[in-house]
């Protein structure tokens, strides 16, 4: 699986401007919606802030996977967002969340989803490819960082 191809340029936001849980996921949402598959930016907010209510996607190491899976989705998608100054996303280490990586997901493709949120783990794992990701310059240059990452995985 190649995590580029579920990221379109247009979703990497280098300079996440949300202070709080809700407003990350609508700005990232905000990079999909309505888009050409009529999501309502705040029908998937809710599906995202329901999921984060079973347990928090803040994962640790300055890092937040938000993800849910929508009905009438017909592939999987994926925004980035980088916020310079942090925001508590109740992450599990206490820490506040600097990377985030949205997955949206339809809701027949466990199987994907879970492939998928694995991928960008691995991604993540490197501490060198994280300050990469927290010096780049602009939104294009995390879009090639990622791509670069995802092709070496």
């Amino acid at each position: 699986m190649r995590i580029i191809d579920l990221l379109e340029p247009g979703r990497v936001l280098a300079d996440l401007q949300a202070s709080g849980k809700r407003a990350v996921l609508e700005e990232l949402v905000g990079t999909m919606a309505p888009g050409p598959e009529g999501l309502d930016l705040q029908a998937v907010v809710e599906i995202l802030l329901e999921r984060e209510r079973l347990g928090s996607t803040g994962i640790g190491d300055h890092i937040a996977i938000p993800h849910g899976k929508l009905p009438n989705l017909p592939t999987m998608k994926l925004a980035f967002g980088r916020s310079l100054l942090g925001v508590d996303f109740a992450s599990m280490d206490g820490k506040p969340s600097h990377l985030f990586f949205l997955l949206l997901a339809p809701e027949n493709s466990a199987g994907l989803h879970l492939k998928a949120l694995a991928k960008i783990s691995r991604m993540l794992l490197s501490q060198s490819f994280r300050d990469s990701l927290m010096q780049a310059d602009s939104a294009g240059a995390i879009f090639r960082l990622l791509a670069e990452r995802d092709a070496e995985l």
